[in-house]
């Protein structure tokens, strides 16, 4: 059953995490997303956290993945590491949200779970913000923008897990693990 009880109004959402700003690419960077590289940029954030940006070209309109992405129960296709997700709430273009996820980091295997805001802009973002879980913070955007012939997909990721785990190995994880996912979703997205 979907209420919406728990959500936020859509008057209190967010800002993007890193800006909205479009900025142009280099042509290797672009000649890389016309051959299906997803472009990965790092960062630490705080002491025991990651961030990470991850894009990558998809030869569809938004309007087609923008269908796609907003059922939430699918994103256990997009991402391998998702093994339940689930609308608890919704009310017009914000949804509660709840997934787990299983990750297998220095030879030991982790479950989290996380219970989500998440807020929709039409067609441009989805907004994805904590509101309780297995992580000391959390927040998540996926943007698409018009690009070539189909949609630039962008996905920026800023956590900090409640185990301490210096934030260099936070890093190498998302670094290392980021383009196979975004490849993954990218080859469910075109079926």
């Amino acid at each position: 059953m979907v209420s919406s009880a728990t959500v936020l109004s859509p008057a209190t959402r967010p800002s993007l995490l890193f800006g909205s700003r479009a900025r142009s690419h280099s042509g290797q960077e672009v000649d890389a997303l016309r051959r299906g590289r997803v472009l990965i940029e790092t960062a630490a954030h705080g002491m025991t956290g990651g961030a990470v940006t991850a894009k990558m070209y998809v030869p569809a309109k938004r309007p087609e993945l923008w269908a796609q992405l907003t059922q939430y129960p699918r994103w256990v296709e997009f991402f391998p590491n998702v093994s339940r997700s689930e609308v608890l709430a919704s009310n017009q273009s914000v949804h509660r949200v709840y997934q787990v996820g299983r990750k297998a980091f220095l030879a030991i295997a982790a479950e989290v779970e996380i219970y989500l805001q998440v807020y929709e802009d039409a067609y441009h973002s989805l907004q994805f913000r904590l509101e309780k879980g297995t992580f000391r913070d959390f927040g998540a955007d996926l943007t698409l923008q018009d690009w070539q012939s189909g949609t630039l997909l962008t996905y920026a990721v800023q956590a900090t897990p409640l185990i301490p785990v210096p934030s260099f190995l936070i890093e190498q994880g998302m670094r290392q693990d980021l383009p196979g996912n975004m490849e993954h979703m990218r080859r469910v997205l075109c079926r």
